[in-house]
């Protein structure tokens, strides 16, 4: 599941088309107004985004609305806290690098 998250956030398109179902649910005809692309090419990135389980589709009489579903992008956010972490640490580790030096180069002149 992780591995079709990020796939599907790999495209510029489709993390606009999520950027855009923030803000609530849009028709394809809605997500395809700000590109210069097809209602077809929209709908290739939806299955897409749908396959990663990012967006959902429902149907409202005629309409049938895009919706944000943001559970994969918490397990990715989760997955990426951990090398979060891991920089954390390192740079901790270089500033007390960084102090030791400071002290030895006081102590020295």
């Amino acid at each position: 599941m992780l591995d079709d998250t990020f796939a599907a956030l790999a495209d510029p398109t489709r993390r606009a088309i999520l950027a855009r179902l923030r803000s609530g649910e849009a028709t394809v005809t809605e997500l395809a107004r700000p590109f210069n692309m097809s209602q077809p090419a929209i709908s290739k990135h939806l299955r897409v985004l749908e396959r990663a389980g990012l967006v959902s589709r429902g149907r409202d009489a005629q309409r049938r609305p895009c919706r944000l579903q943001a559970g994969p992008l918490k397990a990715a956010t989760d997955w990426l806290e951990g090398y979060s972490r891991f920089w954390e640490d390192r740079y901790q580790n270089l500033d007390e690098l960084l102090d030791k030096l400071k002290d030895e180069e006081a102590n020295d002149g």
